[in-house]
C-alpha cells in the first residue's frame, strides 16, 4: 500500500505542473493588470508611473519570463507575494484554507452519505412510490441553479423564519470560546452546507440508483441467490460495495466543481474562504493571489482523487492485485 501510495503521488507532480502553467497562461489573456487598477483607483497616473509600478510587480517582463520565474518560485514552494494585499500569498492562502476545507469537508460528507442512503433506498424500493419520490425529487434539486437556492434559504430560513444567520462564520462580537465557539460556527455553516449539499446530494442518488440496479442484475448476485443467501445478505455485503465504485469516482472527478461551486456559496454567504478571496482577487486584478489559490486547489483535487483511489482499493480488492 506504502509502494502505492508513492507511486501516485510522482504520478500527480507533473499533472500539477501542467495545471500551474495553464493556470498562469490563462491569466495572461485577462484583460488588464495590478498596475492599471491601482492607478484607476487613484484616479489617474502618468504612463511614467504606471511603468514602474509595471516593473515592480515584474510584469514588464516577457511572459516566457514571468513563467520561468513563476515555476522556479513554486518549486521552492514560495508562492509569491501580494502587491494588493500587502502581505505574503501563502498566508493569504492558509489563512482562508481552513473555512473552505470546513464547508467542503461538511458538503462532501453530508451529500456523499445522504445521497448514497437515498439511492440505495430507492433502488430497494424501485418501482414504488417511494422511488419516484426519491427520483422526482433528486432531479427538482438538481436543475436549481445555486445561486438562487441560496437565495431562497436565505429568504425561508433567515429573513422570514429567523432560525439561522444571513451570513459569516461565526458571531465575533460574542467572543465565544471553547465548545460556544463550535456551536457558533456551526450554526452559521449549517445554510451554506446545505446549498452545496443538496445539488451534490442529488447527483449521487441518481448514481447510486442505477448502479445498484445495474449490479443486482449480474451473475454474481444470481449465484448468490442460488447458495441461499437473502436479499439483504446480498445487498449489504456485496451489492453496495460495488455500486459504490462509481459514486466514489465521481466524487473524486466533482471535488474540482465543488470548489467552483463554492465560490458562488461563498460569495451568497460571506464565507471567509478561498472561494471569496478569489472572487475579491480576480476583480482587483491580483494575479499573484489568484495563482496562488488556484495551485492550492489543484493540490486540493489531487489529494481528494489520492483518498478516492485508495477506497477503491479498500473496496474492491481486485484492484490492489493488479
Amino acid at each position: 500500500m506504502s509502494q502505492f501510495i508513492i507511486r501516485r503521488l510522482f504520478q500527480t507532480i507533473p499533472v500539477v505542473l501542467v495545471v500551474v502553467i495553464l493556470n498562469f497562461l490563462l491569466l495572461q489573456l485577462a484583460p488588464g493588470d495590478l498596475a492599471t487598477v491601482l492607478a484607476g483607483e487613484a484616479g489617474g497616473a502618468p504612463a511614467e508611473y504606471i511603468e514602474a509600478m509595471r516593473k515592480r510587480f515584474g510584469q514588464d517582463q516577457p511572459v516566457w519570463a514571468q513563467l520561468l520565474t513563476y515555476m522556479g518560485n513554486i518549486l521552492q514552494f514560495d508562492l509569491g507575494y501580494s502587491f494588493r494585499q500587502n502581505a505574503p500569498v501563502a498566508t493569504l492562502v492558509f489563512e482562508r484554507l481552513g473555512p473552505t476545507l470546513l464547508l467542503m469537508g461538511t458538503t462532501l460528507v453530508v451529500s456523499l452519505s445522504l445521497g448514497t442512503l437515498l439511492g440505495l433506498l430507492a433502488a430497494m424500493w424501485v418501482k414504488t412510490w417511494k422511488d419516484h419520490l426519491i427520483s422526482i425529487g433528486a432531479v427538482l434539486v438538481y436543475a436549481m441553479p445555486l445561486f438562487w437556492l441560496g437565495l431562497m434559504l436565505v429568504l425561508v430560513f433567515s429573513v422570514k423564519l429567523n432560525w439561522f444567520p444571513t451570513s459569516g462564520m461565526e458571531n465575533i462580537t460574542a467572543f465565544n470560546e471553547g465548545w460556544a465557539r463550535v456551536v457558533d460556527i456551526a450554526h452559521h455553516l449549517v445554510l451554506p452546507t446545505l446549498t452545496l449539499s443538496l445539488f451534490y446530494l442529488a447527483l449521487y442518488a441518481r448514481l447510486m440508483r442505477a448502479s445498484m440496479l445495474e449490479q443486482r442484475g449480474l451473475d454474481y448476485v444470481t449465484t448468490a441467490r442460488a447458495k441461499g443467501l437473502d436479499e439483504k445478505q446480498i445487498t449489504f455485503r456485496h451489492v453496495v460495495r460495488n455500486a459504490l465504485l462509481p459514486v466514489l469516482t465521481m466524487a473524486g472527478v466533482q471535488f474540482g466543481a465543488l470548489l467552483g461551486g463554492s465560490v458562488v456559496v461563498e460569495a451568497i454567504f460571506a464565507w471567509p474562504g478561498l472561494g471569496q478571496l478569489a472572487y475579491q482577487s480576480l476583480f482587483a486584478r491580483d494575479y499573484n493571489l489568484l495563482l496562488g489559490i488556484f495551485f492550492m486547489s489543484a493540490c486540493l483535487v489531487v489529494i481528494i482523487n489520492l483518498v478516492v483511489d485508495l477506497l477503491y482499493v479498500w473496496l474492491d480488492p481486485r484492484i490492489r492485485m493488479t
